[in-house]
């Protein structure tokens, strides 16, 4: 199993600045709970910390349906080598980032699992796990989504969340 993410710190939606972005903190508690490595998922070039000026230029990326250069940090042999792959993302706009995109459709797939997981400011995982395995061609399994407020400030709670989660997956 690994945990891939895609994050942002800086100022973030309804949180005010951070340090570390709301996916981030996510995807810790669920590396945290299935004792996986972590990769994360970073936009060549950073987006700005001002969350308006993200918020246009995330808006304009996904209207023009462009693909970001992205890099990889972390374990990413255990991409490799892994089965079971969490992806993490903030949904923007109504949708994964285009760095995620990006990362999708660079990899082969086949032989894997991928449990979707997001942070959001009431949308949920919108329609995500379809776009997720339209891309992929893999199996994805229900998913998770927390408030990015939950993420950011409510350590327990989206602890609870997440550990519900693993447990209901039966992983």
């Amino acid at each position: 199993m690994v945990v891939v993410f895609f994050s942002r710190a800086g100022e973030n939606y309804e949180v005010g600045e951070v340090t570390v972005g709301n996916t981030a903190k996510l995807a810790q508690e669920v590396a945290r709970w299935t004792d996986s490595p972590m990769i994360e998922i970073a936009r060549t070039e950073p987006y700005p910390e001002r969350y308006a000026t993200t918020s246009e230029m995330v808006q304009e990326e996904q209207r023009v349906n462009v693909r970001l250069p992205f890099t990889l940090s972390g374990d990413t042999d255990a991409l490799d080598s892994s089965d079971t792959v969490f992806l993490g993302y903030p949904i923007w706009c109504g949708d994964m980032p285009m760095p995620v995109y990006a990362f999708l459709e660079s990899r082969d797939w086949s032989g894997k699992t991928i449990y979707p997981f997001c942070t959001h400011g009431g949308s949920g995982l919108g329609r995500t796990p379809e776009r997720i395995a339209a891309i992929t061609k893999t199996t994805v399994k229900p998913g998770l989504a927390v408030m990015g407020t939950d993420a950011q400030n409510n350590a327990s709670k989206a602890a609870e969340a997440v550990s519900g989660w693993i447990a209901k997956s039966g992983l």
